[in-house]
């Protein structure tokens, strides 16, 4: 029996009883009271510079202990979803951002009328904050009243807020009976990539008839989550969720477009190995559902959590003794909650703690190569937090498209160094891991976007109802798998086990992820032109993603987001990786 792997939590709070966890949150009140105080003040203000440097002072101190105070509560609930202390302190938490809301809508209207807005951005005691003013700025155009800013976020914490950890508490508590034994989702789930295939098809089977159990209350969430995106978007005149979205990720429509132009163009050699592995598996229809993620080969490429730890670590440590190091530190040091249990939730997530200047890593670690590539995955989030060192937290808040590149990087990493050294046999294992892992990123992601776009469109007319729900769902995974599914065995559940449908705020959760994965190739590219000398400027980079947005970012290595080609060139090496492939197995 494997020994449990926890997180340590210790450095920021003993216990939910710690006596500085009380002091912190009173002070984070304070922080927030002094916060609005200072916001309403910069309308009187007889040195406009150093009011304003005072309050994004302010504003730093409290995002840096609001974090510290919110990661403590929010990483217990997610290995413990039963847990009460610790949603009572994330809601704690939430409950001081209205304050916050209500301070930066003042300080988006000063910002707004502000008659010498460049005297601000030139000035050397805001030389630091260019960035960040120029885009409070430029969101003042989307505000709403200081009343309806501090109304609407009081709201969310009895709306979206609160759906979301409904939705947790539902999947987080879903069983399925498999062979006498009650298995959570995650756990259901992670059989899709056991050897037997009867397995995967029982799991799979298993892990379907546990939905409709609670099928209606996820129904509820994402139709409630949804609803007040919509509404959001409305009343600060954006055209659409997505746009908002666009516009919070600091991408343009232009590098959307080409993204998902280049996307649809790959679909038919992602569908050739879909039809390929499908043969191999004994599939005359195209590949089932339930072995999208199953083994191909005779190597079987398994792996203990220490065997995984030392993989993740040598290959770290070829394209850098440091990366290396940070991940050696990572494991030492307990920054890693590893395997599934009964009330954690589902998936894999990195959170940056920038109290420590650390991270934490949740798993539902199996043994899977797919599981050692997820750790890669992770560990790259945290390197990228770990490049961040030093900044103030406003300028260390990059945009979801940019948080993916140094964990994709990082299991690009993984794969191309474990290539070099492989046999023909553990090769094909690797391709065909490789493949499945970025098929989910282009191919799912596309299907994801699919769902999310229909489901935003339908939501305007009324609430979709769970038949509507999965309609929607097939009707996605048809659109982007194609004939490489056989339509009889498809996931009309996706909607209800995925989290990112029913993060509050955070909607398209989907196109960010496949906008890392061809943003890392096309560094990884790039790295294995220019060998060691790239580093510094891989490390240069991550550290500006925080105060850039994506296409000045690419600009910095030279790549135009705005063309379709930046990203058919990155799809090229998976395409390449494919016909590799088809031809190791035939």
């Amino acid at each position: 029996m494997k020994k449990e792997i926890f997180w340590d939590l210790t450095p920021l709070y003993a216990s939910f009883t710690d006596e500085a966890l009380q002091t912190d949150k009173e002070k984070l009140e304070q922080l927030y009271t002094s916060l609005l105080e200072k916001a309403i003040a910069l309308n009187s203000a007889t040195d406009p510079v150093t009011a304003c440097h005072n309050y994004l002072a302010t504003y730093n101190e409290a995002s840096v202990l609001s974090n510290k105070l919110y990661n403590f509560g929010a990483l217990s609930y997610s290995v413990d979803t039963a847990n009460s202390q610790a949603m009572n302190l994330v809601e704690t938490v939430e409950s001081f951002f209205p304050k916050l809301t209500l301070a930066e809508a003042h300080f988006k209207m000063w910002l707004k009328d502000f008659p010498d807005f460049e005297n601000l951005l030139t000035s050397q005691l805001l030389s630091e904050f260019r960035f960040y003013l120029t885009s409070m700025k430029k969101e003042a155009t989307h505000a709403l009243s200081t009343a309806e800013e501090e109304l609407f976020s009081l709201m969310q914490n009895t709306g979206s807020n609160a759906w979301s950890k409904l939705q947790d508490q539902t999947v987080a508590g879903l069983t399925g009976n498999f062979r006498g034994e009650d298995l959570v989702l995650s756990a259901l789930r992670a059989k899709a990539y056991d050897k037997d295939q009867a397995t995967r098809r029982e799991a799979y089977e298993v892990e379907l008839a546990s939905y409709p159990k609670m099928d209606t209350v996820s129904a509820a969430c994402l139709n409630a989550i949804k609803g007040e995106a919509i509404t959001n978007a409305n009343k600060r005149g954006y055209a659409s969720v997505l746009d908002m979205t666009l516009e919070n990720s600091r991408m343009d429509k232009e590098t959307l477009t080409a993204m998902i132009t280049a996307m649809e163009e790959s679909l038919p050699a992602f569908r050739r190995y879909f039809r390929k592995k499908a043969e191999l598996l004994g599939h005359k229809n195209g590949l089932p559902f339930y072995d999208l993620f199953a083994p191909v080969g005779e190597v079987a490429m398994e792996y203990s959590y220490e065997e995984a730890k030392q993989y993740v670590i040598d290959n770290f440590s070829q394209f850098s003794p440091e990366l290396g190091n940070f991940a050696a530190n990572a494991f030492a040091h307990n920054w890693i909650d590893v395997y599934p249990r009964k009330g954690k939730i589902s998936g894999a997530f990195c959170s940056g703690i920038k109290f420590l200047e650390e991270s934490r890593i949740m798993t539902n670690f199996d043994g899977s190569l797919s599981d050692v590539y997820t750790l890669a995955h992770e560990l790259g989030h945290g390197f990228h937090d770990y490049c961040m060192k030093g900044l103030a937290m406003i300028n260390s808040d990059y945009p979801m498209p940019l948080a993916e590149t140094a964990s994709i990087f990082c299991e690009t990493i993984v794969t191309n160094a474990s290539l070099k050294t492989a046999t023909d046999q553990e090769k094909t294992v690797i391709l065909e891991t490789d493949i499945m892992s970025t098929a989910q990123v282009i191919v799912d992601i596309l299907s994801r976007y699919y769902f999310e776009s229909e489901l935003i469109d339908k939501r305007k007319n009324g609430s979709l109802s769970v038949e509507e729900l999965k309609s929607a769902m097939l009707n996605a995974q048809k659109r982007a798998y194609g004939n490489g599914l056989d339509e009889d065995y498809l996931h009309p559940y996706m909607w209800m086990c995925k989290p990112h449908y029913y993060s509050a705020g955070s909607n398209f959760y989907n196109f960010p992820y496949a906008f890392g994965e061809l943003f890392a190739k096309g560094l990884y590219a790039l790295y294995e032109k220019e060998s060691a000398p790239f580093v510094e400027k891989y490390k240069a980079l991550l550290r500006a993603t925080g105060n850039h947005n994506i296409h000045d970012v690419l600009a910095i290595v030279g790549m135009d987001s705005h063309s379709p080609d930046f990203f058919r060139n990155s799809l090229a090496l998976t395409v390449k990786r494919i016909e590799e492939w088809v031809t190791l197995v035939s």
